[in-house]
């Protein structure tokens, strides 16, 4: 019999939740984080009185109500709504795009001159079948919004022309032919009043944790001590890069407090254009309604990828994928089980993750 029945690899959502339906079900585990705090990249921290997201803006928002009560029995979670705003230049717009942006843009003032004025676009485009994300992009919002608000933003996000990225990437911004500045459509949305590192603390109360652990550098001696390990790190990273390396994108954080009340009005402004070199500017006192003397801004700069950098993103082109899939084989020869956005090479919003982790508990543990 070994010590522990699972060795969870990874404190971000996916380990913690499931760690604790683990622990629920009278599992024993014991979680390796390699940062030094859990929580993952949703980790967050106090400065000024003010609750920091330290790796960007987290929204949760979720159509799934076993999700939404998950949370919540663990947070108390407030009413903000996500309404980013884009600057271009000297201009701003509302997002997501939607009849404010078409206004601000066209100066029209209804549904139907604002869609005949995209169908003009488009056409002059000529285009039928996006190939794209740039084709995409204008076949959705035409080329106006799309030049200004979309194509340099993009492009600094993920390195290369929209002309070479994929159509999928753009297909999940919303396009609303309304005055609704609600980014998202969920019907259920917020944020957890104190952030969320204490959502994770107390999914991993009934858990042995170890921070500051990288499982890579004690692989054979920390899997010696479970039954089943639960990888929820880079999936490439598991058989050192033994395959070939995955390609992602970074991103880097500048933060700083300012002595001012209210820096730019909204938790979230994108910058769009293309010689600006960040891609938006976070105010997180926004997003609990904060009232405090100071405020702290954080600037988002997109980043290529190294090895020892922090991987945000994906690159889901074919290439890619295909060298996923075969680290996944192995996995699954190996007995590992995977969860998670870099084990699974994917991107997922919160509430898809811990949907995930639960349904794995519940094929292993039962609802």
């Amino acid at each position: 019999m070994k010590k522990y029945d699972y060795l969870v690899v990874g404190a971000g959502l996916f380990g913690a939740t499931f760690a604790h339906r683990a622990t629920a079900a009278g599992k024993k585990c014991l979680v390796v984080e390699k940062r030094n705090h859990v929580g993952g990249n949703v980790y967050t921290e106090s400065r000024e009185g003010i609750t920091v997201h330290t790796y960007g803006a987290h929204i949760f928002h979720t159509r799934n109500r076993r999700v939404w009560d998950f949370v919540n029995s663990f947070a108390e979670f407030n009413r903000y709504t996500n309404s980013p705003v884009a600057v271009y230049g000297d201009e701003v717009y509302n997002l997501p795009f939607n009849m404010n942006t078409f206004s601000r843009m066209w100066g029209v003032k209804t549904p139907a001159e604002a869609k005949a004025e995209i169908e003009r676009q488009v056409a002059a485009a000529g285009i039928t079948e996006p190939k794209n994300l740039e084709e995409q992009a204008i076949s959705m919002v035409g080329k106006d919004v799309y030049e200004k608000l979309v194509k340099d933003y993009t492009e600094k996000q993920w390195g290369r022309p929209c002309a070479e990225l994929p159509p999928f990437i753009i297909k999940r911004l919303p396009v609303r032919f309304v005055y609704d500045n609600n980014y998202f459509d969920d019907p259920y949305q917020g944020i957890p009043v104190g952030g969320y590192t204490q959502i994770a603390e107390k999914l991993l109360s009934g858990s042995e944790v170890m921070l500051d652990c990288d499982y890579s550098e004690r692989k054979d001696e920390l899997d010696a001590l479970a039954e089943k390990v639960v990888y929820t790190g880079p999936i490439d990273r598991l058989f050192g890069y033994s395959l070939g390396k995955l390609e992602y994108r970074s991103l880097r954080f500048e933060t700083e407090t300012l002595d001012s009340e209210n820096y730019q009005g909204n938790a979230v402004v994108n910058y769009t254009r293309g010689d600006v070199p960040y891609t938006r500017i976070i105010e997180h006192k926004h997003f609990e309604f904060g009232t405090q003397p100071k405020t702290v801004i954080t600037r988002e700069y997109p980043a290529p990828w190294r090895e020892g950098d922090e991987p945000y993103y994906a690159i889901n082109d074919p290439k890619n994928d295909m060298l996923a899939e075969k680290y996944k084989k192995l996995a699954q020869e190996k007995g590992y089980i995977l969860g998670g956005r870099l084990a699974d090479y994917r991107y997922y919003n919160m509430d898809a993750v811990i949907e995930n982790a639960l349904s794995l508990a519940d094929k292993l543990f039962g609802k």
